[in-house]
């Protein structure tokens, strides 16, 4: 999946490992694993073991994310609770590195993923869900044009913590609209000489 500013491909530890150990160990306090059922990593090997069984998964269906600008693996996200019957898929294991996050290529990439799940494979339901507690990835799903459907409470145990989990969706019949008013903010013309937004998403997101 390639974009303007960045390009998702199957995720393999021999060609993106060793760039996402280095953009993760930009996050020194290893805040962005707190809510993920892995990290921080120490090593590459580390690193490297996890991406390896990554690789061999169908569902999940892991992505790295490149960054164009560079050339390099910024993050990964994956597809997961594959469902073509009910034509119903999730968008899930988020791991943006400092390098990634609040940025326009980070945008782009969940864009991307929504576009192929949408128009190209035909689901009709596209899912988020992330811990109730985790404050940054709620407010990116609506954001991106999520409606939140409600919070499934105890629903895991992850690192031996409580999970309540928060269900966000978007539907066939939204797309159209939020599909508009992700391209709109993405298009070129919305960000200025020093990259940054004229307008915010949001703006984009409350007119559909």
């Amino acid at each position: 999946m390639v974009g303007r500013l960045c390009r998702l491909e199957p995720l393999e530890a021999g060609r993106h490992a060793e760039a996402l150990l280095e953009a993760h160990a930009l996050d020194v306090e290893g805040r962005n694993w707190t809510y993920l059922p892995y990290g921080p990593f120490e090593s590459f090997e580390a690193m490297a073991s996890l991406v390896r069984s990554f690789e061999a998964s169908v569902d999940p269906m892991f992505f790295a994310i490149i960054d164009l600008a560079t050339e390099r693996a910024v993050g990964w996200a994956s597809y997961l609770r594959i469902n073509p019957e009910m034509g119903s898929i999730e968008v899930g294991h988020v791991a943006y590195s400092p390098l990634l996050q609040r940025t326009a290529a980070g945008t782009e990439a969940m864009y991307l993923m929504m576009r192929r799940a949408f128009d190209e494979l035909g689901y009709r339901r596209y899912e988020w869900k992330c811990n109730a507690l985790n404050a940054p990835s709620w407010n990116a799903a609506e954001r991106l044009g999520f409606v939140h459907e409600g919070v499934f409470r105890q629903a895991w145990v992850q690192k031996g913590r409580n999970r309540d989990q928060a269900w966000f969706s978007i539907i066939d019949g939204e797309w159209p609209a939020v599909r508009s008013a992700l391209e709109g903010w993405l298009d070129p013309s919305n960000f200025d000489a020093e990259g940054g937004q004229r307008r915010r998403l949001a703006e984009f997101i409350a007119r559909t």
